[in-house]
This record gives C-alpha cells, structure tokens and sequence, in this order.
C-alpha cells in the first residue's frame, strides 16, 4: 500500500473550544490510538485534503514534534454537514504483527462484453472492508469483468486477497452487468409496434370460413 508522510504538532489542550479555535485557523484536529497510548495532534487542512478527497487508500507515516514516527492509517472521518469541511480524523497505529480492519478500493479490470453490447455497469462496492496484517495491504482490489455478459454479476465470494478476511456477507454484489435503459425502451417499443401490428391484421382477416363483408354503398 502506498505511504504518505504527514507532519503534525502536539494539541496543548484537548476540547470542543480548542477544536473550533484550530479549525478557525486552518488546521484539522486529530488523535491516534491503538498503540501504547493515545496522541492528539493538529494536521494543516491544506495537507489533509490532498490525502482524504481522493478514492485512494494510504498508509501515513505521521511525525508529530517530540514523538517516534507513527504509522497508521485512517479509522473515521468526520465532515461538516453543510461545507463538507473535515473537522475530525481518528488514525488507528499499525503494530507489526497486528491485524487491523481498512477499508479498500475495488479496481475494475478489463471491458466486459455485456457493457459493449449495450449494456450498464452497476458497482454496488467502491471500497470493501477487510481485515488483515498492515504488510497484506493492497492499493486495491481487482475485479475481472472481462468475462460478464448482460444479467452476470459477481460478488464477494468471487474475489479474493492473499492474507485478508472481507468483512461483508459473501452473498453482497460487488458488480452486475445490468440492461441499459435506453436499450430497454427500444426492445418495448419494439414489442408494442409488433402487437399493433399484429391486431390490424387479425381485424383485416375474415373469420375462417366465412366471406370478407363489402363496405355498404352510398
């Protein structure tokens, strides 16, 4: 998995009207845990964006003034309701030898034939939660879709990554190959022209056995 270095400062004091006070001047409040002990440090926003509004998976190598660079990964994220802002990111430290849970990017490899005859790919998973050891890490998952045709689908039980467990049921679709709309409302319109068409012949033929009736005169 890929590594980003990230640098950070101590927070003095740890609190609601700290956190506001560092996200009034630009930084983001974060704490990391899962090792020997909690830290609370600040990240600048600028730094954070570049890492968090990305569909990419990191590892972090965090340096934080006075401390042992930490390597972790990212555990929760909180966001502004209206701007969309990070306000809070929870890291969870990476012990060698320990198993940790992450979330990671499902890649779509290869075109499918069901796509290039007209038909849509619905991804029902961006991301798939595993659990694993941090050297198992992949940047991504692949997923073969070279060989699905309209109406396949593959699920959890049809990928695999050496050294993770997936923490969904193995039943979850990961990818169907579905039919397009515009492909659907062709094969109606085509069935609606075929059955007006066949009821003005069945009006026009004369019942079996009998004549055709001529228009009346006048």
């Amino acid at each position: 998995m890929k590594k980003v270095s990230l640098s950070g400062s101590p927070r003095g004091n740890v609190g609601k009207k700290d956190a506001k006070r560092l996200r009034r001047e630009g930084k983001v409040p974060c704490v990391v845990y899962g090792g020997s002990e909690q830290t609370f440090f600040h990240l600048d926003e600028v730094a954070v964006k570049k890492v968090v509004y990305t569909p990419d998976v990191f590892q972090y190598e965090i340096s934080i003034e006075g401390k042992k660079p930490i390597t972790a990964i990212i555990q929760d994220l909180q966001f502004h309701p209206v701007t969309d802002r990070v306000v809070h990111i929870d890291f969870l430290e990476l012990i060698e030898g320990k198993e940790a849970k992450i979330e990671i990017p499902i890649k779509m490899v290869g075109l499918s034939p069901g796509v290039r005859g007209g038909g849509r790919l619905a991804r029902q998973y961006r991301k798939i939660t595993a659990k694993g050891l941090p050297e198992k890490f992949p940047d991504a998952i692949e997923v073969d879709i070279s060989d699905m045709e309209i109406g396949d689908k593959k699920r959890v039980a049809d990928i695999s990554a050496d050294g993770l467990k997936f923490l969904v049921p193995q039943t979850d679709v990961i990818v169907a190959v579905k039919t397009s709309r515009a492909a659907m409302a062709e094969a109606s319109a085509i069935e609606e022209g075929e059955g007006a068409e066949g009821a003005e012949e069945g009006a026009a033929a004369p019942a079996e056995g009998g004549e055709a009736v001529a228009p009346a005169e006048g």
